[in-house]
């Protein structure tokens, strides 16, 4: 798993959704260093772009470090109202009253620690960073590692754990569970990947195509042009 091509991708992305993160405060800002006031216009026109995944799966890994995480350099993020829903496969043993998943406990323990970090860390360029960490990890098959993650993009891993030692990390689960529940169509493999509500399928890898046709807005990024 561990192929240099992974390393590579690993080294020249991880930089940059360092940067992104570190500078997100700074881009706030105006040039006067004014609060600027995001027009509500743009921000109705951005595309809902929902992804349905387990931590551990090896296709939703994949998609997450080599195709999702391009959005951030093309300029999609712009457009996109990105959402992450770490559940998958799981299901409710209703006899036991525990949650089960596909690849096993330690992928429960991940899609829960991934559900605290997306609760704690809303802003997306924060949680995303960790999220590709914690899954460039899974594909190095060094999923166990997670922790390093926290350090080397030098978060406070503290909020998390207790997020996740605490009933709200089941609660966010549990919410995952129910709207994976509602799809509809409903989810027959993951990654599934839904556009303004509407599942595009097999064709999950070309996302950005689908995002774009259902841009409405002016402000049109790189991936779209």
């Amino acid at each position: 798993m561990g192929s240099t091509s992974l390393v590579f991708t690993f080294v020249i992305a991880f930089p940059f959704l360092l940067f992104i993160f570190q500078s997100d405060s700074i881009s706030a800002y105006d040039s006067d260093y004014g609060r600027v006031n995001k027009d509500s216009k743009l921000v109705s026109q951005k595309v809902n772009l929902s992804v349905y995944y387990e931590a551990l799966n090896p296709s939703c890994a994949s998609f997450i470090v080599k195709n999702l995480a391009r959005i951030f350099d093309n300029g999609l993020n712009t457009i996109v109202n990105l959402r992450l829903i770490p559940w998958g496969n799981a299901f409710l043993n209703k006899s036991t009253n525990a949650i089960v998943c596909q690849n096993g406990l330690d992928e429960c323990e991940l899609n829960t620690l991934q559900a605290c970090t997306i609760n704690v860390m809303r802003d997306v360029n924060k949680h995303f960073a960790l999220i590709y960490c914690f899954e460039f990890l899974v594909i190095e098959g060094r999923y166990k590692e997670w922790r390093t993650c926290f350090s080397s993009l030098g978060l406070n891993q503290k909020p998390v754990l207790d997020c996740i030692g605490s009933v709200n990390g089941t609660k966010l689960e549990q919410g995952y569970a129910i709207e994976t529940a509602q799809l509809n169509p409903p989810h027959t493999f993951v990654p599934w990947v839904v556009v303004n509500n509407q599942s595009i399928g097999k064709d999950y890898n070309n996302f950005t195509v689908y995002a774009c046709m259902a841009y409405k807005g002016d402000s049109v990024p790189v991936a779209c042009q």
